[in-house]
């Protein structure tokens, strides 16, 4: 994701969420048009306001910006695939390592 693109991926986790500009302001305790501002790259999250953000949407802030910086977008990926393991039951895990394995070279 480039700079470019962080309103909309800020835009996309909102509203895969379900949530209203007006819901996220409120919960942000900031106002709609700030969400609106963010959403149309016309400014950036503060850093307080991203982490809040980062919270209420349950993922971490590289998820939401390392992909800004080609240098943290291998860290997001690592995160992504963090997480989604860690919600596999036992025996998903052994299959998918056993997967993983097969694919090694």
């Amino acid at each position: 994701m480039n700079s470019e693109d962080y309103g909309t991926h800020i835009k996309h986790i909102r509203q895969k969420m379900g949530l209203t500009q007006n819901q996220v302001a409120e919960a942000l305790g900031v106002t709609p048009g700030y969400i609106s501002n963010v959403e149309n790259n016309r400014t950036a999250m503060s850093l307080r306001v991203l982490i809040y953000y980062a919270k209420l949407v349950g993922c971490s802030l590289d998820s939401l910006v390392g992909n800004l910086d080609p240098e943290y977008a291998e860290t997001a990926l690592d995160r992504k695939l963090y997480d989604v393991i860690l919600n596999l039951d036992v025996d998903t895990k052994e299959k998918l390592l056993k997967t993983i394995e097969v694919w090694e070279f």
